[in-house]
């Protein structure tokens, strides 16, 4: 496949391009629990302990202005913000599925049971 541009940035293959919109640490677990229900700020960040503000912050922009997720403010002292994911973003989980099932079996095969640490 030839290589494109996209938002000023050159892009060699389609993996490639749809990493760069839901790949990283973050992003799938992000949408993974928010295919659950719709969830506050605090919510996710108690879902997921080992990300920073900042990074939840950056990821939720991110996946919001890609279409993966909306963002509701409601008028209220202080502000409520609720997060949703989107039609587009639902298109995701059977990937995520089929991540996490493969990870899994790699886990498997090495031995590794979550929560434990291997050396």
């Amino acid at each position: 496949m030839p290589d494109f541009l996209y938002d000023g940035k050159l892009y060699y293959n389609p993996v490639e391009f749809a990493m760069n919109h839901i790949g990283g640490t973050w992003k799938m677990p992000i949408l993974w629990r928010l295919n659950k229900q719709v969830m506050r700020y605090s919510a996710l960040k108690k879902y997921l302990p080992h990300i920073s503000h900042k990074m939840l912050t950056t990821q939720l922009r991110e996946l919001e202005k890609h279409g993966f997720i909306s963002r509701m403010v409601y008028p209220v002292v202080p502000p409520h913000v609720e997060y949703s994911i989107t039609e587009k973003g639902r298109r995701v989980i059977p990937v995520i599925e089929t991540i996490r099932a493969f990870g899994r079996e790699l886990m498997d095969e090495l031995g590794i049971q979550e929560g434990k640490q291997v050396s």
